[in-house]
């Protein structure tokens, strides 16, 4: 673990990492970027692509030890090299959209991927028998590095988790008096306490609207964001959510945002999140 945390903390892969960033941002916001991201699906789909070529491979490999295996560890081999592409483009978008110290780490994890299709790849072309194994197994080795590379992403750094999955845990069940009505101003952006969870709270007309204030998609203030056509834009990473039930407009984000309950009661508003607790 101590080699991962000089990864994130090495500045030199900035000189990698940024160029890098504006080729993966050249497509922009829309329904592509969306659907590599996942927004359809409800979370990432970069970790389910990426589940055949790894598959394959590791199938490939298994193959490998009968003799009679290689005919079919090489058909395996290129299919596992046609399902890298949807699973590379995916990581991409997703890499993006991250920080700094997750992206340093998800550059050497491209990279050792890139090497592991090297290597599958000229195992295909060449025509010598033990150098294609060998070159398999190498490849395979490679994509086993990008895979610990790509876990320590997700599960250490918390790259691609619902980052507002907490919060019905932290709030009380039941309602809550947050503030004066009298307070808010229309269309602009509050954030209150609720005890140690922070809300956004808009009003819009008669309603106001109540949704938890860090981005699921990696903690941005929502409060900070821009309010526009009934939606909420996180000033990090462009991330859009519908005020009236925190769905996601467009991404990179895929998880909702928790959306309270509301009430005014003698001009205060009170709050309640369902199934909290």
């Amino acid at each position: 673990m101590r080699i991962l945390t000089k990864l994130e903390r090495a500045a030199a892969l900035d000189r990698v990492v940024t160029p890098a960033q504006k080729v993966a941002r050249r497509l922009g916001p829309g329904r592509v970027r969306d659907a590599l991201h996942g927004v359809w699906l409800g979370h990432p789909v970069h970790p389910m692509l990426v589940q055949a070529p790894l598959g394959s491979w590791l199938s490939a490999g298994v193959l490998e030890l009968w003799p009679d295996g290689e005919r079919a560890a090489r058909r395996l081999v290129a299919f596992g090299l046609v399902a890298s592409a949807p699973a590379a483009l995916a990581g991409a978008a997703d890499w993006s959209e991250q920080h700094e110290q997750q992206m340093r780490v998800g550059v050497v994890h491209a990279m050792a991927n890139a090497t592991a299709v090297g290597l599958y790849t000229t195992s295909l072309l060449t025509r010598r028998r033990g150098l294609g194994k060998a070159l398999r197994y190498a490849g395979l080795v490679t994509a086993g590095v990008g895979g610990l590379l790509g876990g320590h992403i997700s599960f250490r750094q918390a790259g691609g988790a619902n980052h507002a999955e907490s919060v019905p845990h932290l709030v009380d069940p039941g309602w809550h008096e947050l503030m004066a009505v009298r307070d808010l101003q229309e269309s602009r952006p509050v954030r209150k306490l609720l005890g140690e969870v922070p809300v956004l709270v808009v009003r819009q007309g008669a309603d106001i609207h109540v949704l938890a204030d860090r981005c699921s998609h990696l903690s941005g203030p929502l409060s900070d964001g821009e309010i526009e056509d009934g939606c909420v834009t996180c000033p990090w990473h462009g991330s859009v959510f519908r005020l009236r039930d925190g769905e996601v407009a467009r991404g990179p984000a895929t998880a909702p945002q928790p959306v309270f309950e509301t009430e005014v009661h003698n001009g205060i508003l009170r709050i309640c999140l369902p199934d909290a607790g």
